[in-house]
């Protein structure tokens, strides 16, 4: 059961990839459309203003929430394959599997993402492609060191014991009655690291070597700063709609943690069961 803090951040969430979805509905037309009405402040007729060239922030600012939760489900959904794949792994075979899976992890995770996207933008090209190629290939070191763990806890249970010896398969075992239980803590991980690749895609797209094709939070920033006194209404709501879509998915993995806590009660009941 989530917390108070968590169904909030859900409800965020929520909000923001319905937003996404109906995106065309909400603000129909082209995001990166020009008019005459340049630097116009927010208005009945322009909710969240224009800016330089008379984009409408308001249009922008909702398409651009598309680009920031395919980045962050992508990567997340890369992230767990991988770190789910590997600390399972290494956690139940230990040994020296464990030892070269976990040698591995480390290589990947002093890895500096940022720098490396921005290495990859400049070599391959700054397409949104890429970007989520190599956020997820970097985002599961610490999910996989997260299911390893847990992994060598649950193993040990009763209730694992028992369905070793009454013939279940490894995977069955695995499956079953291993990650199940350490399915929250995966996602509480999985959303930090999503919350993380919009913060680099941002970042990215703040130093202008984002994808000029789609409209981001990141480019409006990169867009807004040039005009914080003149017109700052450009980097305000962008700003918001950043703070407040990682502040959900935080909200998330928050919720998710105390899940993890209370594990030890769930793997108590379990072997009661058994």
């Amino acid at each position: 059961m989530l917390s108070t803090s968590g169904k909030f951040g859900l409800a965020i969430v929520a909000a923001v990839l319905v937003t996404s979805v109906l995106a065309s509905a909400i603000a129909p037309g082209d995001p990166f459309a020009t008019s005459d009405a340049v630097l116009q402040p927010p208005s009945v007729h322009r909710v969240f203003g224009s800016d330089d060239v008379g984009r409408d922030l308001f249009r922008a600012v909702v398409h651009g929430a598309r680009v920031s939760l395919i980045v962050a489900v992508c990567t997340a959904v890369v992230g767990m394959a991988i770190g789910v794949l590997i600390g399972a792994a290494g956690g139940y075979l230990g040994g020296a599997a464990d030892d070269v899976l976990m040698r591995l992890t480390e290589l990947f995770q002093v890895m500096p993402r940022f720098f490396l996207v921005l290495a990859a933008a400049a070599v391959f090209g700054s397409s949104i492609g890429t970007l989520i190629l190599i956020l997820g290939l970097t985002s599961w070191p610490g999910i996989a060191r997260m299911v390893r763990s847990q992994v060598m806890s649950i193993r040990t249970l009763d209730h694992v014991t028992a369905a070793h010896a009454a013939g279940a398969s490894v995977e069955r075992v695995m499956r079953r009655h291993v990650l199940p239980l350490a399915l929250p803590a995966v996602m509480a991980q999985a959303s930090f690291q999503a919350s993380g690749a919009i913060l680099v895609e941002a970042g990215v797209s703040f130093l202008g070597l984002g994808d000029p094709s789609v409209m981001t939070w990141g480019a409006l920033l990169h867009e807004g700063q040039h005009f914080l006194y003149a017109a700052w209404w450009m980097a305000l709501f962008p700003g918001l709609a950043l703070t407040i879509t990682v502040l959900g998915i935080h909200l998330i993995g928050d919720a998710l943690g105390d899940a993890t806590a209370r594990g030890d009660d769930l793997a108590r009941m379990m072997e009661g069961r058994c």
